[in-house]
C-alpha cells in the first residue's frame, strides 16, 4: 500500500516540516555526492551505533560528545533513494497536519524528541550492536503516532496496485496507522527471534516501535490545550461532541 495524500488540510504554513524536509534533502545530497570511502567514514561518525553509547553508564555521556551527537545527526541520514524518499513522502502527507495542531515550536521539539526515543529504544534492544543505524524514519513514526491519536477519522487515499493495475481507495488513518504499527511490532518480534538478523542490521524495526510509542504517549503535552481559530476546524468536524 502506497498513501498518497491525505483528506485533511493543513490550515498554516508547515514551516518546520517543510524546513526538516528541506534539511534532510541538503544532507542527502551531500551524501551521494560522496565517493563511496567518505560516505562510509561519513556514516561511522555520524550514524547511531548502540555499542558506542553507554547506556548503562549514563554519566558517561558526558565524555562522549560523539556519541551523544550521533543520537540526532543519525536522523538526518539515508541509505539510498528509496530510504529517502519514502521518509519524507511520509513526513510530507502526515507532517503538516501534526505541526498545524502542535504549533511550529512544539512540533520541532517534539520531532526531535521523538527521534531521541526511537535511536534509544533501538539501541535497549540491541546494545550491542556496531552497524550504524541511520534514516528519520524514527521521528517520522512519532509524527505518525500523533496523527494517529489527532486524526483517528482522516481518510488516506492509498494506491493499491492489483495484478498490475492501480487502484486508489481511502483508508481510514485509524486503520492505516494502526496497521502499519502492527506490522512493525511483529517484523520487530521477528527480528529478535532471529540473532543472526539482528546482528546484521537492516530495518530498525524498534527505532519505528518507539517513535510511535512515544508519539501516542506525548501528542497532548505538546497539543496547546486551548485550540487555536484555525484549529477548531477539525475539532468541530471530528469531534463534535
Amino acid at each position: 500500500m502506497l498513501p498518497i495524500r491525505d483528506t485533511i488540510r493543513s490550515r498554516s504554513f508547515p514551516i518546520v516540516n517543510y524546513a526538516v524536509i528541506g534539511l534532510n534533502t541538503a544532507v542527502f545530497l551531500f551524501e551521494i555526492s560522496l565517493p563511496d570511502r567518505l560516505l562510509q567514514q561519513l556514516i561511522s561518525i555520524f550514524g547511531m551505533v548502540p555499542a558506542r553509547l553507554p547506556l548503562f553508564e549514563p554519566w558517561r555521556f558526558l565524555f562522549s560528545p560523539l556519541a551523544v551527537l550521533s543520537l540526532f545527526t543519525h536522523m538526518f541520514l539515508h541509505g539510498g533513494w528509496v530510504h529517502f524518499l519514502s521518509n519524507m513522502w511520509i513526513l510530507f502527507i502526515f507532517g503538516d497536519n501534526v505541526e498545524d495542531r502542535m504549533g511550529s515550536f512544539r512540533y520541532f521539539v517534539f520531532y526531535i524528541l521523538g527521534g531521541l526515543a526511537a535511536a534509544l529504544t533501538q539501541a535497549l534492544v540491541d546494545p550491542t550492536s556496531r552497524v550504524p543505524a541511520i534514516g528519520a524514519s524514527g521521528a517520522i513514526a512519532a509524527v505518525m503516532g500523533a496523527y494517529f491519536l489527532l486524526f483517528p477519522n482522516a481518510k488516506v487515499i492509498t494506491l493499491i496496485p492489483l495484478f498490475f493495475v492501480p487502484y486508489f481507495i481511502e483508508i481510514n488513518a485509524f486503520f492505516f496507522l494502526g496497521l502499519w504499527f502492527v506490522s512493525q511490532f511483529f517484523s520487530g518480534v521477528a527480528a529478535l527471534l532471529s540473532p543472526a538478523q539482528m546482528s546484521m542490521g537492516g530495518i530498525a524495526w524498534f527505532a519505528h516501535i518507539g517513535g510511535f510509542v512515544f508519539g501516542l504517549l506525548t501528542v497532548k503535552l505538546f497539543t496547546p490545550r486551548r485550540p487555536l481559530p484555525y484549529e477548531r476546524f477539525y475539532l468541530d468536524e471530528y469531534f463534535p461532541w
